[in-house]
């Protein structure tokens, strides 16, 4: 009977897992559309912002570069790096006249970094179409003629992809699922929001996102988003409310990107993103720190397991010995999924307790760093201020 009753109430943690092995891999995927080859394709104007990029510019512009579609340019900005990022753009224009180098101009009063070298990509850009996308990531030769074939079948203004989320560390094998895990708590599947018609509930993948240059221009592009680090989604939210129709693909395995390299990059990434990014979505600093509180329920959901089997052992329960055995291997799964998704090894997700203490770790961090004061880059900005 304890036994029994143990099983029973670890049983909440086999359902996410579960749901998870019968609905399969998330749709849709770019690889459900045929990549437009006809020569009268449209010019596509990437939009590459790069500060202190040296260790990822070539490999991202090379991929760009290996593209089968039949025309586009690169706007690499180099945005007053301080390390080789210069030099090396300046090699590889030399060597493709596809490549447009643009010297970063100073940062103005009231524009944070990524977006000003955005704008100043979009001033130089010549295509009816524009792609903006980041140094961390790889192009497979089929994205870009996958994309366009998706933008304009389903005849949308923008298209932005959920990338394979490289993970070759330690850390970030155990960290990153759980922050893959919120966002997919808070935005839902692909499914959900091209469904979604609510401002609100917008978002777009700064590493990927293709627009019609009308659109673009239409909704102010990232000059109405120049005061915040999380312009991917403020810039959704702009289309969104002007009617504008986003489409949410997958990009795998197309599509790669290594985010982070380290925990002190994990901590220093998501420190930025994650307070902000729940100030925005909700519109209110006060009910921020409110679902930034109730936000710790996550991790605490990792660690109870380990509670549980811990307490069963010590106070000899055997059905709570049993509870703390089925929602550990619950839990395990579910990060082991996330993983799997991610062309990792799923035993990881047995490591789900560190990962979940990291992440609240974070989670803290970010909510006690508020919005005042964010660095990046080597740059501090001021949400009082508006500037650097």
């Amino acid at each position: 009977m304890n036994w029994t009753v143990g099983v029973l109430l670890g049983t909440p943690y086999l359902l996410p897992p579960l749901g998870a092995l019968l609905y399969g891999r998330p749709r849709p995927n770019l690889r459900e559309w045929e990549p437009l080859s006809r020569d009268a394709a449209p010019l596509v104007s990437v939009i590459l912002p790069a500060r202190n990029e040296a260790a990822n510019l070539e490999h991202c512009v090379r991929s760009l570069l290996a593209s089968h579609y039949p025309s586009f340019e690169i706007i690499v900005v180099d945005d007053r790096s301080e390390d080789d990022t210069g030099r090396i753009l300046a090699r590889l224009a030399a060597h493709d006249p596809r490549i447009v180098p643009v010297k970063g101009e100073e940062l103005p009063k009231g524009w944070y970094g990524k977006p000003w070298a955005c704008w100043q990509g979009f001033r130089v850009a010549k295509g009816k179409l524009l792609l903006f996308t980041d140094a961390d990531t790889t192009h497979g030769p089929q994205l870009l003629p996958r994309a366009v074939a998706a933008l304009e079948t389903e005849r949308v203004d923008m298209l932005t992809v959920l990338p394979v989320l490289e993970m070759k560390s330690f850390w970030e094998r155990v960290v990153q699922p759980f922050f893959i895990l919120a966002l997919g708590l808070r935005f839902g599947t692909p499914q959900r929001l091209n469904r979604n018609r609510d401002p609100r509930h917008a978002i777009a993948n700064g590493q990927f996102i293709l627009t019609t240059r009308d659109a673009y221009e239409w909704v102010g592009g990232h000059r109405k988003v120049q005061h915040t680090v999380i312009e991917d989604m403020l810039l959704a939210r702009e289309y969104a409310t002007a009617g504008k129709r986003i489409l949410f693909a997958v990009a795998d395995p197309d599509m790669h990107t290594r985010m982070y390299t380290s925990l002190r990059g994990i901590v220093n990434g998501w420190t930025k993103n994650l307070f902000v990014g729940i100030v925005e979505s909700l519109g209110s600093r006060a009910l921020a720190y409110a679902a930034a509180l109730a936000s710790l329920v996550l991790p605490l959901l990792f660690l109870l397991p380990g509670a549980a089997l811990a307490a069963g052992s010590a106070l000899g329960w055997p059905w709570l010995v049993v509870l703390g055995i089925t929602s550990y291997l619950g839990a395990s799964l579910l990060i082991g999924h996330l993983l799997r998704a991610a062309h990792e090894w799923d035993g990881w997700g047995l490591l789900h307790p560190l990962g979940a203490i990291v992440f609240g770790l974070i989670l803290l961090r970010s909510t006690a760093r508020g919005t005042g004061r964010i660095e990046w880059k080597g740059r501090t900005y001021s949400a009082r201020s508006s500037g650097p």
